[in-house]
């Protein structure tokens, strides 16, 4: 799978640029179909955990001048350190690196805390170029729905929390998911900044003091949607906060402690005090060459991906012709195939 990997990488970042790359792996149509070209599970989670992971080897070697920074469980808490290693490498100045940084933790929180799916992050990875540029690939799971959700975002993101452009991929929709990244969230975004930069002992007395009797309180009110009041507010990070008193929804949502129940609580008194409703539509936005490890369509036939590897490797190290035209040399000879259809 590696060396299959090593061959596409230096294919595609010598047709497209690395900038061209890191698009290719932002598109969830082209990933799946690269997972399925190595051989992988079509459906299962592993498509993500494995297919990144053959990447990240295969740009080691490659040395296209792209690396791959994190990973799954407890390899994804090493994503700022590594991208700072990798931008030491590469010579990107510090001020762009710690940008990055930024970014890698920022998309983390939304996809986790701003998107309210009932998935899980447990996968994060970033994809960084020598010259700065980035995307991010990663991957929630839901217990109870046993099924994985894979997020990628475009390499050219210009805003966190309000239409960041990413993409969703799962095998299913959720009924009602809290998206405050919503363009129809700006108003809730807003709220949520105004009441973050109030009073928290204000906001504690609107979440528990007792209602008149034959009325509910705010913790048991729901109007008709899954958005229950959350118990478990972090209080500490709200007075930190109202301390701050931020400028923004993104400059809220960044800082340290402010989590999923957080702007779950805010989010509702958003609505309840300034009738600020947020977005409730799920945002998920809905192939095989050498066969599948799970046996579908068929086994992997590794003889034929050994082959494949080899027919690669000659037109790349061949003296004789200039890469370019190797390329499109390779492009024509996939057309003149019979019964080759594209996946």
């Amino acid at each position: 799978m590696v060396d299959l990997g090593e061959c596409l990488v230096e294919l595609l970042v010598s047709e497209r640029g690395r900038g061209g790359f890191l698009e290719l792996v932002s598109d969830p149509w082209f990933f799946q179909s690269l997972s399925c070209a190595l051989g992988y599970d079509w459906h299962s989670s592993g498509t993500t955990t494995v297919t990144c992971a053959v990447l990240r080897e295969a740009l080691k070697r490659a040395e296209v001048g792209i690396s791959l920074c994190g990973g799954k469980g407890s390899a994804s808490r090493k994503t700022p350190t590594q991208i700072l290693e990798a931008c030491r490498m590469y010579g990107v100045s510090d001020s762009r690196a710690q940008e990055l940084v930024y970014a890698s933790r920022m998309v983390a929180k939304v996809d986790n805390n701003l998107i309210q799916d009932g998935y899980t992050l447990y996968h994060h990875c970033f994809l960084v170029s020598e010259d700065g540029s980035w995307t991010v690939v990663q991957q929630g799971m839901s217990e109870e729905r046993g099924e994985a959700r894979r997020y990628h975002w475009d390499p050219n993101t210009t805003s966190f929390t309000l239409e960041p452009g990413q993409d969703i991929v799962c095998p299913t929709k959720v009924p009602q998911v809290l998206d405050m990244t919503s363009r129809d969230s700006l108003e809730a975004q807003k709220a949520c900044v105004d009441l973050a930069c109030s009073s928290p002992l204000r906001l504690r007395r609107q979440l528990a003091e007792e209602a008149p009797r034959g009325q509910q309180t705010l913790h048991s009110w729901v109007g008709g949607r899954a958005l229950v009041m959350p118990r478990s507010v972090n209080w500490d990070a709200l007075r930190r906060v109202y301390e701050y008193q931020p400028q923004g929804f993104q400059e809220l949502v960044a800082f340290p402690g402010v989590g999923p129940s957080t702007i779950r609580g805010l989010a509702l008194l958003a609505e309840l005090v300034y009738g600020a409703e947020a977005s409730w539509r799920d945002p998920v936005r809905f192939s095989f060459a050498f066969g599948g490890k799970d046996g579908v369509p068929f086994p992997v036939d590794r003889k034929a991906m050994d082959e494949a590897v080899l027919v690669l490797r000659d037109a790349l190290n061949s003296p004789r012709v200039e890469k370019r035209v190797k390329l499109r040399a390779l492009q024509r000879l996939r057309r003149l195939a019979p019964g080759v259809t594209a996946s």
